[in-house]
């Protein structure tokens, strides 16, 4: 559907409910093409398209929500009478501010590319042939992902409320195999076109090559280095902690004290839907326009808030909200982590003895309100022995406050966009004192 298409469709949802009930109907309207490859060879092909109406609607303060991917109007009819009926049986809400009516937000130039909305399997296939080739050009196999992804979201509701938005996305994620070292990259982009297929291919197969024969290190505090693709991953089990929902219930380290972020004043999380890396939705699903919020800055908080949290807390609206109601709460969607001023071969250079890190995985909670967290290295861990990368290392545990490890931290000035299962990210290179390995692992 495009946005005429899908507003049409919204409005006429919405207003299904009839006189008297606060109404919102969001149209979601999304195309994922997926290529899969291993051994250097493309094994899977997905292609995925699908449209569906979340409706919701609030009789007498009580909030029923039901979607449907049937299009045809009986179908959307019986939707909304679900919704209401559904409503009757949710409890008496009296600090929900029902239906939000808000002003249309524009989005940001650059966020849709045609080509991209339209790419086939043979498009992507060509980028994951310029990956085999430097895989194999250095006697390694690679496996990984290209993606291209086009999505439409409509919010419209019984309070004049009509929000559009169009996007597209993609990325390449490729791991390069050896014998014994792995090494990884990622890119991405708005466009297809600004995939480079040679350039992400070599940069993990050269990380696989010099990681070979690994060394074991102790385990220990550690001067670190983390890449955007590290740090990314890491800062995504931090930013959650900015949410009004997590402040007020207690499980932000912010909670009862915004002071605590005090201990951070080198380090600056943006949430900026505009950013050009990002060019993302410029309203939250409920409509509201999202605004730019300095989440951390010279050791002062700021919350994201929607709707309901607004109300409760007697804060502005932040625009951040998901589709309501929804046990999360609001959270921040387009993080930017501001960077420094050196490059991140001079925070190597300046490093005595420490460890680059290419890439964590399976992080996991282990106190959220302290902000600690557990997990490992993988896919290229380097030793730093004045000032240069002398040889991999084998992967390694850690236990770290990210709290305690951002006090600690000197970040560089060129930025990527990184993401992962969940998350998506502006972020440089940190350098990090003290960080904590637990334990060292045989590979």
């Amino acid at each position: 559907m495009d946005k005429s298409e899908r507003e049409t469709l919204a409005a006429r949802v919405a207003g299904f409910a009839g006189a008297g009930v606060a109404s919102e109907a969001i149209v979601f309207d999304h195309d994922l093409g997926l290529t899969r490859f291993t051994h250097n060879a493309i094994h899977q092909n997905v292609a995925q398209s699908r449209t569906s109406v979340r409706v919701r609607t609030i009789v007498d303060g009580r909030t029923g929500v039901a979607s449907t991917n049937a299009l045809d109007e009986p179908s959307l009819r019986a939707t909304v009478a679900r919704a209401t009926a559904l409503a009757a049986f949710a409890p008496h809400d009296d600090v929900a501010p029902g239906i939000v009516a808000s002003d249309s937000a524009t989005p940001p130039a650059g966020a849709f590319d045609e080509a991209t909305a339209r790419a086939d399997p043979a498009a992507r296939a060509a980028v994951a042939r310029a990956i085999f080739a430097a895989a194999e050009a250095s006697g390694l196999w690679a496996a990984g992902y290209v993606t291209s992804d086009r999505s439409g979201v409509t919010v419209a509701n019984s309070a004049g409320t009509l929000a559009s938005y169009d996007g597209t996305s993609c990325a390449i994620n490729v791991k390069a195999n050896g014998p014994d070292a792995t090494g990884f990259a990622e890119t991405h982009a708005v466009a297809l076109a600004a995939l480079d297929g040679e350039q992400t291919g070599a940069v993990a197969a050269a990380k696989a090559v010099a990681s070979q024969k690994p060394r074991a290190v102790d385990p220990g505090p550690w001067t670190v280095i983390l890449e955007p693709a590290a740090a990314g991953e890491l800062l995504s089990y931090f930013t959650d902690h900015f949410s009004a929902q997590a402040y007020e219930e207690g499980s932000s380290f912010l909670s009862g004290n915004l002071e605590a972020a005090r201990a951070v004043t080198s380090v600056s999380l943006v949430d900026d839907y505009a950013h050009p890396l990002f060019v993302g939705r410029p309203f939250d699903f409920e409509g509201y326009p999202t605004r730019r919020v300095p989440l951390l800055e010279r050791g002062v908080a700021s919350l994201v808030t929607d709707a309901t949290w607004a109300k409760r807390l007697t804060r502005p609206n932040t625009g951040h909200g998901s589709p309501a109601p929804n046990a999360a709460g609001p959270l921040p969607h387009y993080v930017v982590v501001g960077g420094g001023s050196k490059t991140k071969a001079r925070l190597i250079a300046e490093t005595k003895r420490g460890l680059l890190v290419t890439r964590f995985w399976y992080i996991r909670p282990v106190d959220q309100k302290r902000t600690i967290v557990t997990g490992m290295t993988r896919d290229g861990t380097f030793l730093i022995e004045n000032g240069e990368i002398v040889c991999g290392v084998q992967n390694m545990r850690f236990n770290q406050s990210i709290l305690d490890g951002l006090a600690r931290a000197e970040l560089a000035g060129e930025a990527i966009r990184t993401g992962g299962y969940g998350y998506d990210m502006v972020a440089p290179a940190v350098k990090i004192e003290a960080f904590h390995f637990t334990s060292g692992t045989d590979f």
